[in-house]
């Protein structure tokens, strides 16, 4: 049986994709080919690799890439997963030989104000809300 691929997309590729494409590298125990980008790559965001770094998981080496890079590539995906807001997802391209298009709201790390602490408490709760969601997912493929 061949890997089910997916593709989480935002857009700067410097928060919740990462997250996403992380977390299904944990939980899918190999049966998932995650890939993430961004409409807009961007620099990955410091307080999310470091509340990931807190669980364990470091993606302080990953790069942001261009899903318009991808799509050029004619890459295709099972599924192609916005983890943006609904007004960013609509900007998305649509992927060849994509069987579907889901759409998962999550606020942006990047977006968040206040002192350190505070934007690490927001930012934790979002890699909570991503990491409870694609646990839920993979259950939900039965892979």
């Amino acid at each position: 049986m061949s890997k089910i691929k997916v593709l989480f997309v935002c857009i700067h590729n410097s928060a919740r994709s990462q997250m996403a494409e992380a977390f299904t590298k944990k939980y899918a125990d190999g049966k998932i080919d995650a890939e993430s980008a961004g409409i807009e790559p961007g620099v990955l965001n410091k307080t999310v690799v470091n509340v990931m770094k807190e669980i364990g998981i470091d993606i302080s080496s990953n790069k942001t890439q261009s899903v318009f890079e991808l799509y050029g590539k004619n890459k295709e995906y099972d599924y192609v997963i916005t983890v943006c807001d609904q007004t960013k997802a609509e900007m998305c391209p649509v992927f060849p030989g994509a069987g579907k298009r889901l759409h998962w709201n999550f606020e942006d790390p990047s977006g968040f104000s206040g002192t350190d602490e505070e934007k690490c408490v927001k930012t934790r709760e979002v890699r909570n809300q991503i990491e409870s969601k694609i646990q839920n997912w993979i259950a939900d493929l039965n892979v």
